[in-house]
């Protein structure tokens, strides 16, 4: 977590905006999951500059499992289209601007081709998808696998953990990027 936040903290200084692709196998879970609560914790933290991504090494589907545990956490989240891969519009709150998660390759024009962190949320992107073309930096932040909870008496649970432990550690770093940016 260290380094992106050095990262954002460096942004930050130069006056760029701050673009974060969050890439998980899939773009199913963890990189939504992460690219929600980063950008809740720019509007919390002020951070307008920051734009969150996600992407994938492959695409499926916006998994409904991590819809569901967005929408435990608070979140207003509505089915916009149905299909193989439908889409979800995911707000902070009525009224709020909604983020739109489809899964999609990293590599989608949706997200950035320059200028951004790479940031990979899962262990098998972070072994399998060593570069990242136009990042700047790629930094692993890998949280446990959460298909393996599908389907059992855990699930709910363990995607309501991950969910929060994802929130956490975001919330942290954006919290010490705005401590750190309280100068500029």
């Amino acid at each position: 977590m260290l380094q992106l936040t050095k990262y954002m903290q460096t942004r930050l200084a130069t006056g760029g905006p701050i673009k974060l692709l969050f890439v998980c196998t899939h773009n199913s879970r963890n990189s939504h999951l992460s690219q929600i609560w980063a950008a809740t914790a720019a509007m919390y933290y002020g951070l307008d500059r920051v734009v969150a991504y996600s992407g994938g090494m492959v695409a499926t589907a916006f998994n409904p499992r991590a819809a569901a545990a967005l929408e435990r956490a608070g979140f207003e989240v509505g089915k916009k289209t149905e299909g193989p891969n439908p889409l979800y519009e995911v707000r902070v709150g009525t009224g709020a601007k909604p983020w739109q998660c489809y899964s999609k390759l990293y590599s989608d024009s949706a997200n950035p081709t320059s200028g951004f962190a790479a940031v990979m949320t899962c262990d098998e992107a972070a072994e399998h998808c060593p570069n990242v073309p136009g990042a700047d930096t790629r930094v692993a932040i890998p949280f446990a696998e959460l298909s393996a909870a599908d389907d059992t008496p855990q699930e709910v649970s363990k995607y309501d953990e991950i969910c929060r432990q994802i929130a956490r550690e975001l919330l942290f770093a954006f919290s010490r990027v705005k401590q750190a940016g309280a100068g500029h």
